[in-house]
Formats: structure tokens, sequence, C-alpha cells
């Protein structure tokens, strides 16, 4: 009869710790569920906020720059000649660069957009720049682009006797010769007043009477 209820007991306790592993189990099996659940929405959710700031992205971007041009021509033979090379971003001349050749002088002239030496003004298809060695005026029409010189240092540009560089040129697109107007005057050398005052007074010499 002890032994029955020995028996009986220990099958209870083996019971009651099954019970109790059972609880735990399904305890630590409810866990592990809503971990994988909360794991499956977070990676839904990240996809979304992806696609959500792409097109954020998009609209932040820069635009593009304008298309780049460049103009180039001259005008005379090697010895004697006006050329200019002009770079023009979304229709507006950017920079400039004038050369011209008599010998034994040469003058040349570059001016940039933004730099310290000059100051831009824009109206539609003109601009103007103004220089402490004066001003340029420059039209941007379909076909061409017309430069006008207008009372530019000489001594600056050219280094020579003080004078001014007037004139025009203009550079035309798909030709390689400008057209120039007054520019090359400047390279004319105004006569030396010593030598002016020298020559009228040999002329005014009187040869001696013959003895």
């Amino acid at each position: 009869m002890k032994r029955n209820w020995r028996a009986i007991g220990s099958v209870v306790t083996l019971m009651a710790a099954v019970a109790v592993a059972s609880a735990a189990w399904a305890q630590a099996q409810q866990k592990t569920d809503t971990q994988q659940k909360k794991g499956e929405a977070s990676q839904k959710t990240q996809p979304q906020q992806k696609t959500e700031s792409d097109p954020k992205k998009k609209t932040v971007a820069k635009a593009p720059p304008g298309k780049l041009e460049k103009l180039m021509c001259m005008r005379g033979t090697e010895d004697e000649h006006a050329r200019i090379a002009v770079e023009v971003i979304g229709g507006r001349v950017q920079s400039f660069a004038y050369y011209s050749k008599k010998k034994p002088r040469t003058c040349s002239v570059h001016v940039q957009r933004e730099d310290a030496y000059s100051r831009w003004s824009d109206e539609g298809r003109f601009s103007k720049v103004t220089t402490e060695n004066g001003d340029f005026l420059i039209e941007n029409r379909p076909k061409d682009v017309k430069f006008m010189f207008r009372d530019v240092d000489r001594m600056h540009y050219c280094g020579m006797n003080i004078g001014k560089i007037n004139g025009t040129l203009t550079v035309t697109r798909g030709k390689r010769e400008c057209t120039v107007e007054q520019l090359m005057e400047a390279h004319q050398e105004e006569a030396e007043p010593a030598r002016d005052a020298a020559s009228q007074e040999k002329a005014e010499q009187k040869p001696a009477p013959r003895s």
C-alpha cells in the first residue's frame, strides 16, 4: 500500500513538472512570434521610406548649366590682323579675348564675367562691360555677336602712346572671318612732336650764300 502511494506521488510530481515546462515553452514561443512580427513590420516600412525620399532628392538636384558655345574669328594676315575668341553660356557672353597685331605693336584684351576688373550688366540681348580702362558693348544676335569698343585705353592694352581704341568687331556663327571696323586704326602711331619740330626747323633753314 505504501509503495502505491509513493508511485502515485512521483507521477503527480512528474505531471506538475511537465505542466510548468509546457507553460514556459509556450511563453517563450509567444515572445519569438512577437519578435518575428515586429521584424517583418519594420522590413515592410523601410522600403516605403526610401521610395518616398527618392522623389525629394530628384527635385532638389540642380538644373544643368546652359550650353557652352565657343566662337572664334580672324581678319587680316599673319603680320597685320585682328582676332577674337568668345565664350557664350545660356545666351550670355561669359568672356572674350581680343588680340590685334600690326608690326611691331600688339594689343591684347581679355575680360571675363565676375572677375575683379570688370562690371557686367545685361538687358535683353545686350550686355555692357565697364572697366577702368574703357567700356565694351556686346550685342548677342541670332547669327552673330557684335562688340563695340568705346574709348578703350590704348596705353594699357597695347603699350603704346596715349590714345583710345574705338571701333567694332563682329564674329559670325559658322564663319572664321571677322568683320572689323576702325579697330586697327589704334595701331597708327602719332608723329612725335620732337621730330616734327626738327623737320620743320630743317626745312626753314636756308642754304648759306656762296663766297
